[in-house]
């Protein structure tokens, strides 16, 4: 068998209760290196092997599973965040699916929700936007067409952009094609939840700069959007004159 685990933003509590007990039942691990904390590692067995496929192509990833299917072992597939977002899993699912190996898939901690933390903000809040885009600069892996930033950023909703921290000049460009201002707040999340987590805050016309300021190249998230304003409308379903199922309008 064959489980994908979400292995959290960065932090090793922050990984599921149910991933790190795959991680303490397995006999082979295959962990995203460049990006997986390699303190999780320290939840497996002295008697696990563990493979970095940061150093190994898809073939050689498929290989390490087959090889452990024969052997009757127990395989966790470590991918940092949610496996869901950029993890690369659906290739790796129907290359199983072929080969008539069984798979299971534990959600993670996505580094989306980390970053929001870091910055102490909502990305949903009312009258302001109630709608989140996640999405990544097209670099040297492409984006469609109809997903390109400017016209994502049309929309002026949430945004949290993957994959993006060493494009910052032309993503900043892109952006302000939208409904965004050079005013609009943004900010930079550098490894969320990890010990070196950086936030830096900054006005959108300010993004790239800021950047450059703070050496901050890879391994962020950028945030955009009025949610980082601190101005918002207060939630009705908590409001004394709102019925719900549960709880009737106060008079």
């Amino acid at each position: 068998m064959v489980h994908f685990v979400g292995a959290g933003p960065g932090a090793p509590d922050l990984i599921t209760l149910r991933g790190a007990e795959r991680l303490k039942k397995a006999d082979v691990v295959i962990y995203a290196g460049s990006l997986v904390n390699p303190v999780l590692l320290g939840l497996c067995s002295a008697q696990c092997r563990i493979f970095n496929s940061a150093e190994m192509t898809l073939e050689q990833v498929l290989s390490t599973m087959e090889q452990a299917e024969r052997e009757q072992k127990q395989t966790v597939r470590l991918h940092t965040g949610d496996p869901c977002l950029y993890g690369a899993i659906q290739e790796q699912m129907d290359a199983l699916k072929k080969r008539g190996i069984p798979y299971t898939l534990t959600p993670g901690v996505s580094s989306f929700c980390g970053a929001a933390a870091a910055v102490e903000g909502e990305y949903t809040l009312p009258g302001i936007s109630q709608t989140v885009i996640i999405t990544r600069m097209a670099g040297r892996t492409p984006v469609p067409e109809r997903e390109n930033i400017a016209s994502l950023a049309e929309h002026g909703a949430t945004m949290v952009i993957f994959l993006s921290a060493s494009l910052l000049d032309g993503l900043q460009e892109a952006l302000l094609q939208g409904a965004y201002t050079q005013q609009t707040p943004a900010a930079l999340v550098y490894k969320a939840t990890w010990p070196e987590e950086k936030v830096v805050r900054c006005p959108l016309g300010e993004l790239a700069q800021a950047g450059r300021d703070h050496g901050i190249s890879k391994t962020a998230l950028v945030l955009v959007g009025d949610f980082l304003s601190g101005d918002y409308t207060r939630s009705r379903l908590y409001a004394p004159d709102f019925s719900t199922e549960f709880r009737r309008a106060s008079e």
